[in-house]
């Protein structure tokens, strides 16, 4: 086990919220690790001009949080499941 775990999380109250809630039970189960919030700001976030629907594309809520996690930025991403691209 890693002894620090950097979770990537939106930017949304509930996005915190449920990332926040997930450091607190891995600190719980594992209390000689430390977590770290790393905070993103997707596409998704920052199309406020039009609706959503209108962008199209799947994945407006987690590609970035998918892209880190491949390059290592980060261990684990949290957020909703409705986020998540569906086919």
């Amino acid at each position: 086990m890693r002894d620090h775990i950097r979770i990537g999380t939106r930017k949304s109250a509930l996005a915190l919220w449920q990332a926040e809630h997930i450091s607190a039970e891995l600190q719980r189960l594992y209390p000689n690790i430390t977590v770290e919030l790393v905070h993103f700001n997707t596409k998704g976030d920052r199309i406020l001009e039009k609706p959503l629907a209108q962008v199209g594309g799947k994945g407006l809520f987690t590609a970035e949080l998918e892209e880190a996690m491949h390059k290592g930025d980060i261990d684990i991403a949290v957020h909703s499941l409705k986020d998540m691209p569906t086919e």
